[in-house]
């Protein structure tokens, strides 16, 4: 595949804080990534550097193999903000006729669907609506622009259940019908699980992890058992968190497990359980460093 987005050694400092530190980055064409991260962990900083709202103090962005120079924005690229500022007395069709002019590949038809599938009036102001129906506005923008390099920062941001679960429902069908790269960065783990298909995890401007879903949820475990027996089988594996309890210890371990790992379980009576991606995310930060 090609690589729609690279970021080299990308860093943002603050003074002597460092925001970004030397991250490396690659997006490519037609796959949706999930950035993963506490609050304060680099996440909208990343993003606004993509979009040109900010400006890195080293390292370099390219889009499509073209160095993006500062406040350059990636062609194709639509970026629905977590705080949009949309323009409180416009109304919420105009708001979408103005992102339509910006964006080549505007869906019409998907954007008036779409109104209906959130249950948003189109005449109504935007200073008249909630939080969560400000941020459908943003995501109705993503979708609809169709562009080739999508990124949503926090997109279901004061919505309920239901409206999250009819973002991610509308977002996947239109993924397949019209593959683009999209990148959404969120702290609601696990519904990202079934979403994304790769991630990339940071903690303190760092990242800590890049790999595919699938990979995680095939070498993410908690294994319980005697602390003898725990003991033997992490032998050599990457461990990520233990706890003990009495004669027992539980331990978090990040290693794909073949036949022998798991006949050896069964011989040493240990119980082997997958883990959430909020679980391995957290048992990550805590000891993964």
């Amino acid at each position: 595949m090609s690589i729609v987005l690279s970021c080299e050694k990308l860093t943002k400092k603050y003074g002597r804080t460092y925001a970004l530190r030397d991250l490396d980055l690659q997006l490519e064409e037609n796959v949706i990534y999930g950035l993963l991260g506490r609050n304060g962990a680099g996440k909208t900083t990343l993003l606004n550097l993509i979009a040109g709202g900010l400006f890195a103090t080293d390292g370099t962005i390219e889009a499509r193999g073209k160095k993006l120079g500062k406040g350059a924005i990636p062609e194709d690229c639509c970026y629905v903000r977590e705080n949009s500022k949309l323009f409180g007395g416009a109304r919420l069709m105009e708001i979408l006729q103005f992102a339509a002019t910006f964006h080549p590949h505007w869906d019409w038809a998907f954007a008036h669907k779409l109104l209906q599938t959130f249950r948003l009036d189109p005449d109504k102001k935007i200073k008249q609506l909630s939080r969560g129906a400000e941020s459908l506005v943003g995501n109705i923008i993503g979708l609809s622009s169709r562009s080739a390099l999508t990124l949503f920062d926090e997109p279901v941001l004061g919505l309920d259940v239901l409206m999250r679960e009819r973002f991610y429902k509308e977002l996947l069908e239109d993924y397949a019908n019209h593959p683009r790269t999209i990148l959404i960065s969120t702290h609601l783990m696990d519904e990202i699980a079934p979403i994304a298909e790769r991630v990339y995890i940071l903690d303190e401007g760092s990242l800590l992890l890049h790999e595919e879903m699938n990979q995680i949820s095939m070498a993410a475990y908690l294994i319980r058992g005697h602390s003898d027996a725990v003991a033997a089988f992490t032998e050599g594996k990457r461990v990520l968190h233990t706890e003990s309890y009495g004669h027992g210890k539980l331990a978090a371990i990040f290693e794909k497990l073949d036949d022998g790992d798991r006949l050896q379980a069964r011989q040493l009576d240990i119980a082997l359980e997958s883990l959430t991606l909020q679980k391995f995310f957290s048992y990550l930060i805590e000891g993964g460093r």
